[in-house]
């Protein structure tokens, strides 16, 4: 009896730990997303997207919350207090997850390097360097320099607020090209920055290519040069800026997934594998196609960190070279 008794507690205990295994297995739970901008923008597309996908390779609900403010710092650290067990993740893009740790340590109650961890880059989206059609001759980027020499100070260029990254863009591609151009910040983003552009008010910006393509289109833009790894398809005859002569400058806009740090290195190889598979589904590269954006996930988790730390070292490189006045 005794040897029957101890028997049926061992396979309780083995049934018990399977069980446990079981329900411990991640995801068991709806998994909540952090997106630092309101809903409709590209990090919160990229979000639901990608989401989506990984909602039918791991059985659980990727749910995008929207938090916006503080350039980023607020998403980033409700994302970076959670417990580390991968059901809190923030999806964000070179602004948040970039350079907003750059320009701006002192403001997070955090440390960044320390209390975040990349999972992976997820999508990028091209930009093009655009001029208005409004009363301005240049259609490519030596004429835009010849002209820009011709009157120092007086081409204007607009970007969305000052520390974006479209406003250091345009600085560094001004003082690699040898000119100077008047800012007219708009903090109202690409919607306002193509207004600026539309109606004259500002004659140069770098804008992403999904956002302009309907007033390029109308003619109303002019493309001059695209900021990707290549020429793009649907603009065929519109040149890379390094094919202009301007390798190296200008900010590929791409989007990424964080998690806190500590987050255990299974769940995080979970999640990755859930990204890479998410990002082949002839689905989700139709949606990212249809707004001209390349799915690119990193090759591996290591990659994916070493990736994210690079982005941080060009950054610190680029606010160095360009001083540009920072409201507290």
């Amino acid at each position: 009896m005794k040897r029957v008794g101890l028997g049926l507690a061992l396979l309780c205990l083995v049934c018990g730990g399977v069980t446990a295994s079981a329900q411990d297995k991640y995801p068991s739970r709806p998994v909540k997303v952090v997106v630092p901008y309101a809903p409709g923008g590209a990090s919160d597309i990229t979000a639901r997207l990608f989401g989506e996908q990984m909602r039918q390779s791991l059985g659980q609900q990727f749910v995008v919350e929207s938090k916006p403010g503080a350039f980023g710092i607020l998403a980033i650290e409700e994302m970076a207090r959670s417990k580390p067990d991968g059901y809190t993740l923030m999806v964000g893009n070179v602004t948040t997850n970039a350079i907003t740790p750059v320009l701006f340590p002192k403001k997070f109650s955090i440390n960044f390097e320390r209390d975040v961890v990349s999972v992976s880059r997820l999508a990028i989206y091209p930009s093009f360097l655009l001029t208005t059609t409004q009363n301005f001759e240049p259609k490519s980027v030596a004429e835009l320099i010849a002209y820009a020499k011709k009157n120092p100070g007086k081409v204007r260029y607009t970007s969305a607020g000052v520390g974006s990254f479209p406003h250091y863009d345009v600085e560094v591609f001004s003082k690699r090209a040898g000119i100077e151009m008047l800012h007219i910040p708009n903090k109202t983003g690409a919607a306002g920055m193509i207004n600026d552009l539309v109606v004259g008010d500002a004659q140069v910006a770098f804008i992403n290519a999904a956002s302009t393509a309907s007033m390029i289109k109308a003619g109303k833009l002019r493309p001059i040069a695209v900021l990707a790894e290549t020429r793009l398809a649907e603009y065929p005859d519109i040149p890379t800026l390094a094919e202009a002569g301007y390798p190296g400058v200008g900010t590929l806009h791409w989007q990424s997934m964080l998690a806190p740090a500590n987050t255990p290195k299974e769940v995080l190889a979970t999640l990755f594998k859930a990204i890479v598979e998410a990002a082949d589904a002839p689905q989700l590269q139709e949606a990212f196609k249809r707004q001209l954006v390349s799915v690119k996930p990193n090759a591996s988790l290591q990659e994916a960190q070493s990736w994210l730390d690079s982005e941080l070292a060009a950054w610190r490189k680029t606010v160095a070279e360009v001083k540009i006045e920072l409201a507290d």
